[in-house]
């Protein structure tokens, strides 16, 4: 979700890069839930485990489970729910926190917090967990009562401005409904933490507050045209369609499937509905709790259009649109379909994108269970998930950066609260929730190995996991059980699996995976019964669609990060890899496989390279991604790079003065100065920006007997509405209109100043002047150069550019 433009690199504790992400666990179908009341009509062939029955064994993944509690236990009930008590007319118990709680999303963490506790209280048991969702749930009751509406939030001005929807005076932009930040996306954060808490906490009052918000929204967009509806729905919602639909499956009143058709963005879903891809330039995370919705209304009314749509959303997103990670978007936004190798920077794959795309994998999981969504699942799991978290304390990123060099930022305990912090809380306590699932025809499905433990009370089983997949290449299944007990357990065969062996018992055994990628092990099993799952891990790249020589490298599941130092490297020191072999085991050795680190083996260029898991990266510069070449083609590529380095030199010769922004001294000695000035850091650089139709001024040295160009850097990237007039002694020399630079790369654009500008001084004043409602920059950098230096600068030729 984005409030304002964005600015690269800017610290994620101010409001730059807003996204939304929606829900807690999905509610996929469990068996024989009593819970819900609507019996699904379609056909449900595998059925979700909840997650009180798996627990989670010693491994990576139970160690971020723990950081993530630690962390939930440090936030204080109180300073979330204070705005939800001031606004009910209530006398708040502490202060508010900071960051997105004290800006126009505040509210949204409260429902993220109470869905974290409620499925930590399941997934451990934990007393304290539950006791925190009770007391929440009191709280929140009490300001439902005060209200007498049925409402319950802590949106700035949220009465006058619902009070406009419920008229039908409607001003509705991306982020933006009558001037407040996408309230229906905080809405459904809350009304999705209520659920939550019935489901994992048996809150029956969680339930009736969440049906008295139903019932506020019914009678707020009642009356309102399916044209206002339509124009409403243009600002975010998040998953209203799907709480209120599950709503619904918990109270079988069709009321609530009928108000989630209210919710139904036609513009976009029903277009998705008959295969159009109209994804290019839309911001991903607005669209997937869409359609996390429409999976969820189909598997209780078995409406095919609304299958039509999530089916078709998630093999777009995960084919044409997703990184090495199993994350997506650049800047928050998709781009064109397989278009992805000069989308890699600091802003790539919103952690929130993940943590939906999973919840929608899961519903489409129990359609079809199949190893094509599990090997996505697990992809994203290991390599974003579990590494947007810095395991020590907790802290998750907002952004995963891919490029080349980049470094991940972290969140602030207790001043950041963007909505990746708020899905970042649940993200790491819900890990059991896809290693198992009961068959229809009950049978077991094993997804993923994560070292666990299954007690399946239906069947009087438990199984338990070992696994340290992929250092070693066994995992080991134990079954205890009082009575034997015939059922088929189904492995899912994974992709990167060089070849799977299998053995009962010690026994090995010869059954090849069946054409859903599962192998089905089906007999009377006894106490103590043993499975060995032998997966032969091996190094294998995955290439960018449009550039086949720019290559991820993975080791078994895990994708692994090249380690470049705790400094910012210069461009020519991050390596590429120069091989006459395509094989990546053939330039990769072992350094310590039980820590998953590697070294390449004279491949490297400068200089060989670290390589260990991506998910276990946490302050240094790497890259994940590597352009491989043959020594023929390095041969021409070598000189590609010499004739840039030769350019750079040119260019420092041809170099009168030069303006490095965002340093004090620097910027004191320029006379720089301004208004509605921001500064920040991004890409390994510090820039200079201004909001709201401000400035920048500063002066610059020029040589009075030569042709002078003023060299402005910028990133390309997202930057709408970043116009601005370049002036030099207040006379205009060219305007800028940053929204054409596309590719993720820096430019050094190049203004000429007429000569009888500079004749006869030394030194002249620039001023970067924001045109009405727009911006200037972000600029990395400023110089100026002297003679011809248009061969030196970025020409525009072949972007891509779509608004």
């Amino acid at each position: 979700m984005k409030r304002f433009q964005c600015l690269p690199g800017i610290i994620l504790c101010c409001i730059v890069f807003i996204s939304s992400s929606t829900k807690a666990q999905s509610l996929a179908p469990e068996w024989k839930n009593k819970k819900v009341k609507v019996k699904e009509k379609a056909d449900i062939k595998a059925y979700a485990f909840n997650l009180k029955d798996v627990k989670l064994l010693e491994g990576p993944f139970k160690k971020a489970m723990e950081a993530d509690a630690q962390y939930l236990l440090k936030i204080e009930p109180d300073r979330l729910l204070s705005d939800f008590r001031s606004h009910a007319g209530l006398q708040p118990k502490a202060a508010k926190y900071g960051g997105w709680e004290s800006s126009g999303l505040a509210g949204h963490t409260l429902g993220h917090y109470l869905s974290a506790c409620a499925l930590h209280y399941a997934s451990t048991g934990d007393e304290e967990f539950r006791k925190r969702v009770n007391y929440i749930v009191d709280e929140l009751e009490e300001t439902q009562k005060a209200r007498k509406t049925g409402y319950v939030g802590a949106i700035p001005k949220e009465d006058s401005i619902w009070a406009e929807v419920a008229k039908g005076n409607i001003r509705s932009r991306g982020f933006d409904l009558n001037g407040a930040w996408s309230p229906w996306y905080t809405v459904h954060k809350i009304m999705s933490g209520l659920v939550d808490a019935y489901l994992y906490c048996d809150n029956e009052k969680a339930l009736k507050i969440n049906i008295g918000m139903a019932d506020w929204v019914d009678n707020l967009t009642k009356n309102l045209s399916d044209s206002l509806i339509q124009r409403m729905l243009v600002t975010e919602y998040g998953g209203m369609n799907d709480v209120l639909v599950n709503t619904y499956a918990l109270t079988d009143n069709k009321k609530y499937l009928d108000l989630s058709y209210r919710f139904h963005d036609r513009r976009v879903l029903d277009s998705l509905a008959i295969r159009k891809d109209i994804l290019p330039g839309k911001h991903s995370n607005t669209q997937i709790p869409k359609v996390i919705g429409t999976a969820r209304r189909y598997q209780l009314t078995g409406d095919q259009k609304d299958l039509a749509i999530a089916d078709f959303f998630w093999q777009t997103v995960v084919h044409n649109h997703s990184y090495a990670t199993g994350g997506n978007s650049n800047y928050e936004y998709l781009g064109d379909p397989g278009k992805l190798s000069e989308k890699l920077s600091d802003n790539t794959t919103e952690t929130c994108n993940t943590y939906n795309m999973l919840k929608l994998t899961r519903e489409l999981f129990v359609l079809n269970p199949s190893s094509q969504l599990m090997d996505y699942y697990e992809k994203a799991l290991y390599n974003h998930i579990l590494a947007s978290q810095r395991h020590s304390d907790g802290m998750t990123t907002y952004f995963v950066p891919l490029r080349m060099g980049g470094k991940k930022n972290y969140s602030n305990p207790f001043n950041t609260f963007t909505c990746c912090v708020g899905s970042g809380m649940e993200n790491h306590v819900k890990y059991g929730e896809s290693i198992y699932f009961r068959g229809k025809d009950g049978s077991l499905y094993v997804n993923l190995f994560i070292p666990s433990e299954l007690n399946w009370k239906e069947n009087g089983v438990r199984i338990k996991q070992e696994s340290n997949v992929p250092a070693t290449n066994t995992t080991t299944f134990t079954i205890t059980t009082a009575k034997a007990k015939s059922f088929s357990i189904r492995i899912r065969k994974p992709h990167w699996a060089k070849d799977v062996r299998v053995k009962m018992n010690g026994q090995s055994q010869n059954i090849a995976a069946d054409d859903k990628g599962y192998i089905e092990l089906k007999r009377k099993w006894k106490n103590n019964d043993k499975i060995e799952f032998i997966t032969a891990a091996h190094f294998y790249t995955e290439s960018m669609p449009d550039n086949p020589n720019r290559k991820a490298i993975f080791y078994g599941p895990t994708l692994l990060a090249g380690i470049l130092g705790d400094k910012e490297p210069e461009p020519e020191d991050i390596p590429v890899f120069v091989t006459s072999s395509p094989d990546p085991n053939q330039w990769i050795k072992p350094a310590n496989i039980d820590s998953l680190s590697f070294q390449t083996a004279g491949t490297g260029t400068p200089k060989d390279v670290k390589l260990v898991a991506f998910n276990q990266t946490v302050n240094e510069h790497y890259s994940v991604y590597w352009d491989v070449f043959t020594p023929q083609e390095w041969t021409v590529q070598q000189k590609i790079y010499e004739e840039e380095k030769r350019k750079r030199k040119e260019l420092e010769d041809k170099t009168v003065d030069m303006l490095r922004v965002g340093e004090m001294q620097p910027e004191r000695d320029h006379d720089l100065v301004g208004d509605k000035i921001a500064t920040g850091d991004g890409h390994g650089r510090k820039w200079r920006s201004t909001r709201d139709s401000g400035y920048l001024a500063f002066t610059m040295k020029v040589d009075p007997s030569d042709v002078n160009t003023l060299i402005c850097t910028y990133w390309g990237s997202d930057n709408r509405g970043r116009i601005f007039d370049i002036l030099v002694n207040d006379v205009k020399i060219g305007t800028e209109d940053l929204v054409k630079f596309k590719m993720n790369k820096f430019y050094d654009i190049g203004y000429p100043i007429p000569k009888e500008l500079t004749a006869s001084k030394t030194s002249i004043t620039v001023k970067l002047i924001a045109r009405r409602n727009t911006g200037v920059g972000p600029v990395y950098g400023i110089r100026m150069a002297k003679g011809d230096v248009s061969n030196l600068t970025t020409p525009l030729t072949n972007e891509s550019i779509y608004r």
